[in-house]
């Protein structure tokens, strides 16, 4: 804890369903030394509390929220932070698409509650701006100071990041580093992953995480943020 607030390092990270080098994934996450990873694309289906666990395990970390309940949204941390309470959400199915969700978590570390919040949006642009506005819903009821991850799968000027970012602080704009890109690791051109806090979060740092251990880790980079959260 500082005298401006409690820091928290938190990464936003599509894993890529761990299809590709999953050594290097884990070297990536283990290097940033991260106190929360919000995860997309992590285990959902057979055996899935199994692989979630062993995922946190690689990172050395623990299994906070999420998994199948959350279709693959999950949320890890670190020691230092308690789980008070998690829930999970799942978006309207449109016949013949994916179902999608979210994972939440209260959390209270240095003293600070927090909520924690991951989801991964459609790749298909009419279902995400109501995807946008279920999760935006279980954002904006929260009292907590919001620290929320995800893969919009489209960029700022489109209409489901821009309900997202309202009211919400956009880590990148907030660190000037918003021409970092995101996607896709074999050609970087678009920045479709954010980190959202709340306006009362401090974001001190932001960086994507662009190593030959991250090109190999999965098909995203990584965002990695660091926080100050408010003590008052």
């Amino acid at each position: 804890m500082t005298d401006a607030g409690v820091p928290l390092r938190v990464v936003s990270y599509n894993i890529h369903s761990q299809r590709d080098d999953t050594a290097a994934l884990a070297e990536v996450v283990r290097t940033a030394a991260p106190d929360v990873v919000i995860v997309q694309e992590g285990p959902r289906r057979f055996r899935w509390r199994q692989k979630t666990a062993a995922l946190a395990e690689s990172f050395g970390m623990v299994v906070a929220a999420g998994g199948l309940p959350s279709l693959g949204n999950v949320l890890l941390t670190s020691l230092r932070l308690r789980v008070v309470d998690t829930s999970c959400q799942r978006y309207p199915l449109t016949p013949g698409r994916h179902m999608r969700g979210a994972a939440y978590a209260h959390c209270r570390v240095g003293g600070v509650d927090v909520l924690l919040a991951g989801s991964h949006l459609s790749t298909d642009p009419a279902e995400r701006p109501a995807q946008a506005a279920a999760f935006k819903r279980e954002l904006a009821a929260s009292t907590l100071p919001v620290v929320a991850g995800a893969d919009i799968n489209e960029g700022p000027d489109g209409p489901a990041w821009q309900t997202l970012a309202e009211g919400l602080t956009d880590t990148a704009l907030a660190a000037d580093r918003a021409d970092r890109h995101t996607f896709s690791c074999a050609d970087p051109r678009r920045r479709i992953d954010a980190l959202f806090v709340d306006p009362r979060i401090t974001v001190v740092d932001y960086d994507v995480v662009d190593t030959p251990a991250a090109r190999r880790a999965s098909d995203h980079f990584p965002v990695l943020v660091d926080l100050l959260l408010p003590t008052a």
